[in-house]
């Protein structure tokens, strides 16, 4: 069939032809976002799941139904190369432009520039735009005081204007402890004075823990929804629906063959439909479409998806990755992991940590570990074995 017309996008993000499984979250977002365009109170939001299920995609679509209310927003995505302050500066700035542009909340958006341009000073933050004729309003350099009278002095024009402000944040756990509380302090605060300014956030499942640790209230300030696998349903209707609209069929034991080989995560099911497309010939993808999907699949995954997060890690967290996927699929005891490397548990406990602030691995609870990659252990078994 013509790769033209294939109607899967697996990528970082993609936007879905179909969206399935995904109705109860999106639900709460719509929730949220009409909650607080009728200036009623409501949690922000924090979506926690591992790669590949789709939280970026998720992040996508709830700025679209944002913009589309009526609500200015900005999309945030966090590195762990940059500091909060250079991550938030831009987007701030954007965002008062755009609240700025009706002259509805000229004195309260004019406020929230001054302490922008102070807020940036104070933190060397190199960014163009507050070099614009802005007279700086005094920072404290404290980053949680700081952080707080600009998102409040945001919120603030945004009550003003009449238009909240939803800033969305992918990839939330790479911000550091200090940053994490200093958000959290500010939503507190924006919270308190009911002003209309949501934060939509994005990350790993360690995440509710690290919020936890930052501030105790955190459960207070967020819904924290596991974003995971989808059902079997699900799954099937992301993947027929799409060929449904294409007028091409797939074979029963097809269909199936592909929920196996992906356990239904997200990105997998992407990527297996459209290898499955680009196989097949016919307008109807059989099981041997499927076969040859699950070879170019795993290639594909083993030199992308996969191995750039081989790429990052050192020969230690190698080693300790590769012990880790040695005792299967699921989570386990850090105490086993290094039993398997030959080491004290104390003398692994370093590397561990290692592994987990890469992003690689996380504790589903205390002493257990377990990948954030689906399928990644099939992955450094088969590097494994060709080391041998």
């Amino acid at each position: 069939m013509r790769s033209a017309e294939n109607p899967y996008s697996p990528g970082a993000g993609n936007p879905q032809p179909e969206l399935a499984g995904r109705e109860e979250i999106l639900d709460r977002a719509s929730s949220t976002l009409e909650r607080t365009l009728n200036r009623r109170m409501t949690k922000s939001l924090m979506m926690l799941g591992l790669r590949g299920v789709g939280k970026t995609v998720l992040l996508n679509r709830i700025q679209q139904m944002a913009d589309d209310a009526g609500c200015v927003t900005g999309f945030i995505e966090a590195e762990g190369k940059q500091a909060l302050p250079d991550l938030l500066t831009p987007h701030l700035w954007r965002i008062l432009l755009k609240l700025d542009t009706q002259k509805l909340a000229r004195e309260s958006v004019h406020r929230a520039f001054r302490l922008l341009r102070g807020f940036a000073s104070a933190f060397s933050v190199q960014f163009g735009g507050i070099e614009v004729a802005v007279k700086p309003e005094t920072s404290t350099g404290d980053l949680s005081l700081d952080v707080t009278d600009l998102l409040v002095a945001v919120g603030e024009a945004a009550a003003q204007r009449g238009s909240p402000v939803v800033i969305l944040v992918d990839e939330v756990q790479y911000l550091s402890r200090d940053e994490l509380s200093a958000i959290m302090v500010a939503l507190h605060k924006v919270s308190q004075k009911q002003l209309p300014l949501l934060l939509f956030g994005a990350g790993l499942p360690q995440l509710a823990a690290l919020a936890g640790e930052a501030k105790s209230y955190a459960e207070r300030l967020f819904f924290f929804n596991e974003i995971g696998r989808l059902s079997n349903e699900a799954a099937r209707t992301a993947i027929m629906e799409p060929l449904r609209q294409e007028n091409v069929g797939i074979d029963g034991d097809a269909l199936e063959a592909i929920l196996a080989e992906t356990d239904c995560y997200p990105f997998f099911l992407q990527l297996w439909g459209y290898y499955a497309w680009e196989s097949a010939e016919a307008s109807l993808i059989s099981v041997e479409d499927v076969n040859a999907a699950t070879d170019m699949s795993i290639e594909d995954l083993d030199q992308g998806f996969f191995n750039i997060r081989y790429q990052r890690l050192t020969d230690r967290q190698r080693d300790y990755v590769f012990a880790l996927a040695r005792l299967g699929p699921g989570p386990a005891s850090s105490t086993a992991v290094a039993a398997e490397l030959g080491v004290p548990v104390e003398k692994a406990a370093s590397v561990r940590s290692e592994v987990i602030k890469k992003g690689v691995a996380y504790s589903p609870r205390w002493g257990l570990i377990a990948f954030t990659v689906p399928k990644f252990d099939e992955y450094l078994r088969r590097v494994e074995s060709m080391r041998e």
